[in-house]
């Protein structure tokens, strides 16, 4: 396979049409147009349609590219001569052409290629559930030899034979099967797939995957994260991105048992989802690098401070690489900020999680060609972040948990920025956090800036307790001088052009949808749950008199000895317990 897609999550819009099953509705997306049972047999996201753009537009790049070196040329519906858009204001003439005149043959989406028996890219898509992203490769995506939908539950499996046919994709072989982890018993989140992913894509093919389990990725549940991914998840700010370089860690190492390696040509953290694009290649020398491309990280407890531990060291002799256990670590047994204690996470992988020539493509592509996908402005806006990020500094700081720590009132992002780059150091935003600083600072030189900060806008220090992180910070007189005079490349271009980055919820309810069940349906249960939750941190009941509207927890238990007479509140100074003991 060239192109594995291991998730499968528009507008909904109902139509009149003698294809429709009674209680059936169209799902309009991109240009596929998808028969959806109303009593949700099916799984489907409305909200993932920007993961299924975006897909779309990265395929479409990976596929230009591989077929220029097979001689044939992508033509995309809309889309002009090749040029690359800068996220600088000024043109870059010399990356205009592409050598495109030199291909004779061509590729145009939706339709079949000539050469694409030999030349073509062929697909899979597993977890296909309705088909819909099946149906919009085959519609929207140039160059593809055959798209192959993959799913357990019958009732999917039928829907998309359905979905095949009413948008005529069946000139693109269009197949149906039950690849991977054929059990009822999978669980619904990708580790179960990733072994048998990276050994199926073929060389240099393109390996895409979706995680919705975040909960698990960003910190709650640690030892679950380690029994799926082979690493420890932090709960910390920089969670999200560590989710990106903890799901790159687990494929790096599940393509190494078989002596491949991954190479990210681009990884998001969006919405309540992640989603990385890997190519695969084979290689037992690579692989050896594996171990120095890992890290371990060490948060503190106390002020957030986080240093990296590399797994493995190697050393480039010129006529060979030499490879050697790492030395470390790189922290002592207390913060030397806070004094506080060190978790331990990780492994993950410390290595640029993106291919900025190829980011840059995709921007170029989609920039050029806006009315291609319903979500372009958003992809653009998400991109060129990515193209602004730092590329060899893993994590990130969040300027609110640094003002937190100290009980200050929190510095201006851009005046935080100029005083990292008055002080000689990199840094940007992230993607994955609307208010993260990607640095090269060392946390000292970050709470140096910080003890400044806050001698212009102090604290009650009085208020502080002794062994706080915030007293430890403030008693260490700073060793720099910040200067916070704002400076005009502390401005990204993306935030000068108020780019859509970060979308606000689309409509109730937002996030990830119950699972399917084995046997078709979705479960009520997550929806009557968050039914019930919502909103009930607002409109709080302050008067005593409604209070007694509410029994206690133990007259739902059945153990309260007030009977009928219960009330949440009893009197005004005692529980039910110490009432019923009196």
């Amino acid at each position: 396979m060239n192109y594995i897609d291991s998730d499968a999550t528009g507008s909904l819009e109902t139509m009149a049409s003698e294809d429709l099953l009674p209680g059936e509705t169209v799902v309009r997306e991109g240009k596929a147009s998808i028969l959806f049972p109303s009593a949700n047999e099916v799984f489907y996201n409305p909200v993932q349609e920007f993961n299924r753009d975006l897909t779309c537009a990265v395929i479409t790049e990976f596929a230009r590219d591989l077929l220029a070196q097979r001689g044939v040329r992508v033509v995309v519906p809309g889309e002009k001569e090749k040029v690359l858009v800068s996220l600088s204001e000024e043109s870059n003439e010399a990356e205009e052409k592409t050598g495109a005149e030199e291909l004779n043959v061509t590729a145009t989406a939706g339709e079949k290629c000539e050469v694409c028996q030999t030349h073509g890219l062929r697909v899979l898509e597993g977890l296909a559930a309705s088909g819909l992203r099946s149906v919009r490769f085959a519609l929207e995506v140039p160059g593809l030899q055959s798209v192959t939908a993959n799913d357990f539950s019958s009732k999917a499996a039928a829907l998309i034979a359905r979905n095949a046919q009413y948008n005529r994709v069946s000139h693109l072989d269009l197949m149906l099967t039950s690849l991977l982890y054929n059990s009822p018993y999978s669980p619904f989140h990708p580790a179960s797939f990733l072994d048998a992913a990276v050994q199926a894509v073929s060389e240099g093919g393109l390996l895409c995957v979706t995680c919705t389990d975040m909960a698990v990725m960003a910190g709650n549940s640690g030892e679950t994260c380690y029994s799926k991914y082979g690493s420890i998840s932090i709960k910390a700010k920089y969670c999200h991105e560590m989710a990106l370089r903890i799901i790159l860690h687990s494929l790096d190492q599940r393509a190494g048992v078989y002596q491949r390696y991954i190479q990210p040509l681009l990884s998001v953290s969006a919405d309540f989802y992640i989603r990385v694009f890997v190519r695969v290649f084979t290689g037992q020398a690579t692989v050896k690098n594996s171990a120095s491309k890992q890290a371990l990280v060490y948060n503190c407890v106390g002020c957030g401070s986080f240093h990296l531990q590399r797994m493995g060291r190697r050393i480039d002799n010129g006529k060979h690489m030499k490879y050697s256990a790492a030395t470390g670590p790189p922290v002592g047994p207390e913060c030397e900020q806070c004094g506080q204690r060190h978790q331990l996470g990780g492994p993950i992988w410390a290595e640029p999680i993106h291919d900025q020539e190829f980011v840059q493509k995709v921007l170029s592509a989609v920039s050029g060609n806006p009315s291609r996908f319903g979500t372009s402005k958003r992809i653009e806006g998400m991109l060129s972040m990515v193209t602004e990020e730092l590329e060899d500094v893993p994590l990130y700081y969040t300027v609110d948990n640094l003002t937190s720590t100290l009980h200050c009132n929190t510095p201006p992002l851009l005046q935080f920025r100029s005083a990292l780059l008055h002080a000689g150091h990199r840094v940007s935003l992230s993607h994955a956090c609307k208010n993260a600083i990607k640095t090269d600072a060392p946390p000292a030189a970050i709470w140096d800036i910080m003890r400044c900060w806050e001698k212009e806008n102090p604290v009650k220090r009085e208020k502080l307790s002794q062994t706080s992180p915030a007293f430890r910070i403030l008693s260490t007189e700073p060793r720099l001088e910040a200067c916070f005079t704002v400076r005009e490349d502390a401005n990204p271009q993306s935030r000068k052009r108020h780019l859509t980055r970060f979308q606000e919820n689309p409509q109730a309810f937002w996030g990830p949808k119950a699972r399917a069940k084995a046997g078709g349906g979705i479960t009520t249960h997550l929806q009557d749950k968050r039914k019930k939750c919502q909103n009930k941190r607002k409109n709080q009941v302050t008067d005593s008199s409604q209070l007694k509207n509410f029994p206690c927890k133990k007259f739902k238990q059945g153990m309260c000895t007030h009977g009928d007479e219960c009330c949440y509140s009893h009197d005004a100074d005692q529980t039910c317990e110490e009432k019923a003991n009196n």
